[in-house]
């Protein structure tokens, strides 16, 4: 798709019946995120989200959704060692991932490589990591100075270099968006990261006006256009595909 210039269109899911909808619509890929500490479990950010909080919903996706990607997140410290993150990438592929997703540059290519060369596939993640949340001091923008950016670029490269297969990239201005997905061959999905890269992802929560507090800048509810799940996830593709989401309203400078 990156290679036709076709926008990949992906969601977080968490159960089978939500997957079941996304999995119908052709959604091409699916993210069981950590994210589902905050808006499943209500917690202020995704640190206490386990391995086995993971390899759950994992497998309830799975059950619901036979033809999408399925990715799955690694929650915090569950990867701070090769060792560790063998053991808990098993975990989730035997609950039906059929990728891993890491937060971090390039102090992960051992880990990476070492995965990939166990058969597991990887997904990175640059830019507004949330795992590093009480390092960044809050959930800010990333990669607006010169050399933060210049940093960000080089990880992505080496990254792809250590074997990811796909990277997502959140809340970082869309000049430096634009520069990594044109440094890197694999594909780039985006989260608050504007239409320059490769696709898009959202929190479900997120794209249907229900998580806790304000809906992100980067976000938009579907939900209230359409006024059913189905429709709300068909105009959100479509709105992708033809790169009128995300708007420069949801993007950053």
């Amino acid at each position: 798709m990156k290679s036709a210039g076709e926008k990949i269109s992906s969601i977080t899911a968490y159960d089978a019946s939500f997957a079941r909808i996304f999995d119908d619509a052709g959604m091409h890929a699916m993210l069981v995120g950590d994210s589902l500490g905050m808006v499943l479990q209500g917690e202020s950010d995704t640190l206490p989200v386990t391995i086995d909080d993971i390899a759950y919903h994992t497998r309830c996706v799975r059950n619901g959704a036979s033809k999408t990607l399925l990715i799955a997140d690694m929650p915090f410290m569950s990867y701070a060692t090769p060792e560790q993150a063998y053991d808990n990438a098993a975990k989730l592929m035997q609950a039906g991932a059929n990728m891993v997703k890491v937060e971090g540059g390039e102090w992960l290519f051992d880990t990476i490589k070492g995965l990939v060369e166990r058969s597991v596939p990887v997904c990175g993640h640059l830019g507004l990591t949330p795992q590093s949340v009480n390092v960044f001091g809050g959930f800010k923008v990333q990669g607006r100075d010169n050399e933060k950016a210049l940093a960000m670029v080089e990880d992505a490269k080496k990254l792809e270099q250590a074997g990811i297969q796909l990277l997502v990239l959140e809340c970082i201005p869309t000049e430096l968006a634009k520069a990594i997905t044109d440094a890197v061959s694999i594909p780039v999905i985006g989260i608050g990261a504007g239409n320059v890269t490769d696709g898009q992802i959202l929190v479900m929560h997120d794209a249907m006006g229900i998580s806790f507090g304000k809906i992100p800048k980067f976000s938009k509810n579907f939900l209230i256009e359409t006024g059913n799940i189905a429709s709300a996830i068909e105009l959100y593709m479509q709105q992708v595909s033809d790169g009128t989401f995300p708007g420069p309203e949801h993007s950053f400078k």
